[in-house]
């Protein structure tokens, strides 16, 4: 995975739709309309957690890290984090649409092998550079698919690296599914998955000549595909019993994923480490 997945903005944006997906006639009597809640004009969540992943992608050994981060909505735009970085939705669907779409920028970090590599055999492989990927996002959302406060989204995201360290483009399609199952709790599953071009499985899982007298690994050359696919659950809980309010909420999140294909079968995954990886984290959030 190497997901580190900003679990704290993660929560925080899993606290803002069960709101969002509110809607003033079909809302029961003991959950307010969206403009009644906290969620209902300007507001953002900061968050901080401790996570445990891969200690990088293709690894079987974990390492522990803070993750902070923040989401929200200001002005109509609404932010979220998108792996090590954010994502602004442009689009300001009215609050009581059943159908609402998804278009703006993508931004993040990519830390994969910069540092924390407890494996002796791969750190002679060589820490690399740190990756900046810019691009866009794109999807739709649909509210209400069992109960009135439900979304089920789909979204894709394509980036690519500007920073010279992959030099390649990634593009992930996810879909998710929220569900408050409490007026203070929610439940969000989502799946995802990745696929690369040849630059981006080049500078991550191949072993050239140099390396492999380096590390006793044998060479290898990896080419693009579908590098993994992955599920993850998050739960949220709002510490006064009440999301709609904000304030303070904890949040949990398990995931899983597999690597295919070229990120598979490299040496530094089939040999120094395992296609399964696993991640999971706690923390806290403040909604305002």
């Amino acid at each position: 995975m190497r997901l580190p997945l900003l679990l704290a903005g993660l929560a925080a944006a899993a606290l803002s739709v069960p709101a969002a997906a509110q809607t003033a006639s079909a809302s029961p009597s003991d959950i307010p309309a969206v403009e009644d809640t906290v969620y209902g004009g300007d507001w953002v969540t900061i968050g901080a957690g401790l996570a445990v992943s891969p200690s990088y992608e293709g690894s079987d050994d974990y390492v522990f890290f803070p993750v902070p981060a923040a989401a929200g909505s200001i002005g109509g735009i609404n932010f979220q984090p998108k792996g090590t970085g954010i994502g602004a939705d442009l689009i300001n669907d009215p609050s009581d649409a059943k159908i609402g779409f998804v278009l703006g920028p993508v931004a993040r970090v990519r830390l994969n092998r910069t540092r924390q590599i407890k494996d002796d055999v791969i750190k002679r492989l060589g820490e690399l550079d740190t990756a900046i990927e810019l691009g866009g996002q794109a999807g739709i959302q649909y509210s209400g698919v069992i109960t009135p406060y439900d979304t089920l989204s789909a979204t894709v995201d394509v980036v690519w690296d500007v920073a010279g360290a992959h030099k390649g483009r990634i593009i992930t399609p996810t879909v998710s599914f929220l569900t408050p199952v409490s007026r203070g709790a929610a439940v969000v599953l989502s799946v995802s998955a990745d696929h690369v071009d040849d630059n981006f499985n080049d500078y991550y899982f191949s072993v050239s000549p140099a390396g492999s007298i380096a590390s006793g690994l044998p060479s290898y050359q990896a080419e693009g595909g579908f590098k993994s696919a992955g599920v993850n659950a998050l739960f949220t809980y709002d510490l006064n019993g009440d999301i709609t309010d904000g304030g303070f909420a904890l949040f949990a999140l398990a995931g899983y994923s597999r690597l295919f294909g070229d990120a598979k079968n490299s040496p530094i995954t089939s040999i120094r480490g395992s296609a399964d990886q696993f991640i999971g984290g706690v923390g806290l959030g403040y909604t305002f």
